[in-house]
């Protein structure tokens, strides 16, 4: 029976209140009320109202159960170590640390979960270091309705998926061993940014980040390229297409 005192909230799947808590016992319970052959998924948006209409989304579909949300990378780190869901859906950006360098810690706790992403980012230097990091599916959010159910049914076959449009942006670019000077995909974030305009306190509140930290990113970015100035930055993402 269900203690009236406890807010129902905190005993809802998934809720960031009651997942903290979630003992061994527990998980293998759930595990044994999913259906059989179910494509498990976790969902990680720093969103609730995205990761709402991605439930919905989802569970309208034949064979797929969500068991699980988080709203940050420390959260999806766990929430994939107690669950091992089959699919993880993973934005790029949330609250804290990045997600990308997370990728290949989370397939390493989990080899069997395959990681869908689903960003806003289309640029093709973010959907070729996600797939290198070890992701297998590379969504927009624009097209999420259209195309991430599909995504996440190869994933789980172990297929990739890549956005159409990026794939042709990736197979058109000229080949080269990783981003302009080694940028991370945070520093290309940061140039791309700093190029628009954007003042490092407002990068900051963008990309949830301290200004110690952008400003931290600036002088790496600076240091790779060479380029001192705002001016310079600018000049540089314009010549290797980043704006």
């Amino acid at each position: 029976m269900i203690d009236r005192r406890t807010p129902t909230s905190e005993l809802t799947v998934g809720s960031e209140a009651s997942s903290d808590r979630l003992t061994p016992a527990i998980v293998a319970g759930m595990a044994q009320a999913t259906p059989s052959g179910a494509i498990t998924i976790v969902l990680a948006d720093d969103h609730q109202v995205v990761r709402a209409g991605l439930r919905l989304l989802l569970q309208a579909e034949d064979g797929f159960e969500v068991v699980a949300e988080a709203g940050d990378v420390a959260t999806t780190e766990r929430r994939v170590a107690a669950y091992r869901p089959r699919v993880l859906i993973l934005d790029l950006n949330m609250p804290g640390e990045s997600s990308l360098p997370a990728i290949p810690r989370l397939r390493q706790t989990a080899p069997e979960t395959q990681i869908v992403v689903l960003t806003m980012q289309n640029d093709p230097a973010f959907a070729r270091e996600a797939l290198r990091a070890g992701a297998i599916g590379y969504v927009l959010k624009e097209a999420a309705d259209s195309e991430l159910v599909q995504a996440v049914r190869l994933a789980a076959e172990g297929r990739t998926y890549l956005n159409p449009e990026l794939g042709a942006r990736l197979a058109a670019a000229p080949q080269a061993d990783g981003p302009p000077d080694d940028l991370s995909a945070r520093e290309l974030e940061v140039l791309r940014l700093i190029a628009l305009g954007y003042t490092n306190g407002e990068i900051a509140t963008r990309l949830y980040l301290s200004v110690r930290t952008v400003e931290s990113h600036r002088a790496h970015i600076q240091q790779k390229t060479g380029r001192t100035t705002r001016a310079a930055l600018v000049a540089y993402a314009r010549e290797h297409e980043l704006v």
